[in-house]
């Protein structure tokens, strides 16, 4: 299976629906803390989920089970821990909140992607998402626009 993820940091709008639209998406689940900020331009939650169904015929979730706690985030920002104390504490979480069990495989049979705001997948949290996803149900492969 396959899930994709994009990040809209650095991305046009048009770089970032034709992206979608390139990909064939049909879900997208927003895996941002804070989906309803005044800074994510044309990805704020209610402009987001407007756009997808016009532009990419595509439906839009919040998934904030996939989603940092606001005190795991701060840390990171704020550069109280580094990338790697983040990346074991998230994959903790993730563990603790049995997202492998929450979620059903089904959620990504038509072309699902996960958004945040990252520009790359490198250091984003929906990269470990779906590699702790691969490692609880296997065959999981992950897509990155």
């Amino acid at each position: 299976m396959e899930i994709y993820s994009i990040g809209f940091t650095r991305k046009t709008a048009a770089e970032f629906f034709g992206a979608l639209r390139s990909a064939g998406i049909r879900r997208l689940l927003d895996v941002r803390l804070h989906n309803a900020s005044q800074l994510a331009g044309f990805t704020k939650r209610d402009d987001l989920a407007f756009f997808l169904e016009e532009l990419c015929a595509a439906e839009y979730r919040h998934a904030p089970l996939l989603a940092p706690t606001p005190e795991l985030l701060a840390d990171y920002r704020k550069r109280r821990i580094t990338w790697l104390e983040y990346e074991q504490r998230f994959l903790a979480l993730m563990a603790d909140r049995r997202i492998e069990a929450a979620l059903e495989p089904g959620l990504f049979a038509s072309r699902t992607v996960l958004l945040c705001s990252e520009p790359t997948a490198d250091r984003c949290h929906r990269r470990l998402v779906i590699e702790y996803l691969d490692a609880r149900w296997g065959n999981v492969r992950g897509v990155h626009l």
